[in-house]
């Protein structure tokens, strides 16, 4: 299996680990209901899986690598799991059981596990997080580690489901992203420490290349940076991903390119007054590149295919199961580059760790915040 580079799970549409489903909530009004897409036949096309009563819009579905859905639902101070199939004309639904919510804020599903098997939730307690494995466990929902301060985001940084990066603040003090082991008990190591009263937030990870995609306020307002995991060059902050009245955002990083994350293009969700569309870039192209969306996009929703090209599903009264596809522009190579020979000394990068003692903080050093220059 294929594991793909992980973002934030995007709000109303979630595409499974390999990239082989999709899944959303489809209907009008309060006759809603999960459908199931399938992305990796000759042609998309999409089954719904209706259950006895409609689906509340706070409703979340992640689909798995096998095509069920998950299900979370919320209900009497409860926070409720299911699996849903189709049966011939019914839906089937396996329950898996359920969570207490938590006052301080929202339980929330975080993005599929590499492995396509499993799927975990966080919630935030008044002093830690707690990390749930909601499905793909042997006895239901099992709090699986419990990780000081308040916790947002979630983002894959190995292909094993093993190493979680979350954003942290503890104490009041400036959010961090860290990296949590989760076969360790959730052990915490220091992920993003660009300066430090600054809040540096984890956005995008891409395991393959080790390239990491990351929000920081440390140039003094809020800008899109990259970086790699485990290497030791600064953070850097390109000045075409810096938008006057515009919010740029990160959702799908292109596979591959192992230690060479100068190469990988990520597609990022532009937003601005004329609503949203969509930006390629990659770090050594230094350009970002703009294009509409299709009619119907569901804003953030996306995937990078093997051959390089970027997948954008979309449904709209004329097509109501599409994905449209984008080649990538001149300065995005279609193939991965060959890696370095082994022992170069001049790789661009070091490999993504697998442990996360080897998970060393993305460091600021003599970054060049305007971002005019390639290397740190």
């Amino acid at each position: 299996m294929t594991v793909r580079a992980t973002v934030r799970a995007t709000a109303g549409f979630a595409i499974s680990a390999d990239g082989a489903y999709a899944a959303r909530l489809a209907g009008e009004g309060e006759a809603l209901f999960p459908e199931r897409w399938t992305l990796d036949g000759p042609e998309p096309y999409a089954v719904p899986l209706p259950l006895h009563q409609p689906e509340e819009p706070d409703t979340e579905l992640l689909p798995l690598a096998d095509g069920r859905v998950l299900v979370h639902r919320r209900a009497g101070g409860r926070q409720f799991f299911s699996l849903l199939y189709p049966t011939g004309p019914g839906t089937g639904e396996l329950p898996l059981g359920g969570i207490e919510s938590t006052p301080a804020g929202p339980v929330r599903l975080l993005p599929p596990a590499p492995d396509g098997r499993r799927a975990y939730a966080i919630a935030p307690g008044a002093y830690s997080t707690a990390i749930w494995l909601v499905a793909g466990g042997a006895f239901g929902p099992e709090r699986v580690a419990e990780v000081p301060g308040r916790c947002s985001g979630g983002v894959w940084l190995d292909r094993t489901g093993q190493l979680l990066g979350l954003d942290r603040q503890s104490d009041g003090g400036p959010t961090k992203a860290v990296a949590v082991d989760l076969a360790r008990a959730g052990e915490v190591s220091p992920l993003l420490q660009i300066a430090e009263d600054s809040d540096d937030r984890l956005l995008s990870a891409a395991p393959d290349s080790g390239l990491l995609v990351v929000r920081s306020n440390a140039p003094g307002e809020d800008r899109i940076g990259w970086g790699v995991l485990g290497g030791s060059r600064p953070v850097r902050f390109p000045d075409c991903l810096r938008l006057p009245d515009r919010t740029v955002t990160p959702f799908a990083v292109q596979p591959g390119h192992v230690l060479l994350p100068e190469s990988c293009a990520v597609a990022f969700r532009v937003d601005g007054g004329e609503g949203s569309w969509l930006g390629v870039w990659r770090p050594s192209g230094r350009q970002l590149h703009q294009r509409a969306a299709p009619a119907g996009w569901f804003a953030g929703a996306g995937r990078w295919s093997e051959a390089g090209a970027l997948h954008v599903p979309y449904a709209n009264g004329a097509v109501p199961c599409g994905v449209a596809v984008f080649d990538p522009p001149d300065d995005l190579p279609v193939e991965p580059p060959p890696a370095p020979p082994r022992g170069a000394t001049d790789s661009p990068a070091a490999p993504a760790p697998a442990r996360p003692a080897a998970c060393r903080p993305v460091p600021l050093q003599q970054a060049p915040l305007g971002g005019r220059t390639l290397a740190g």
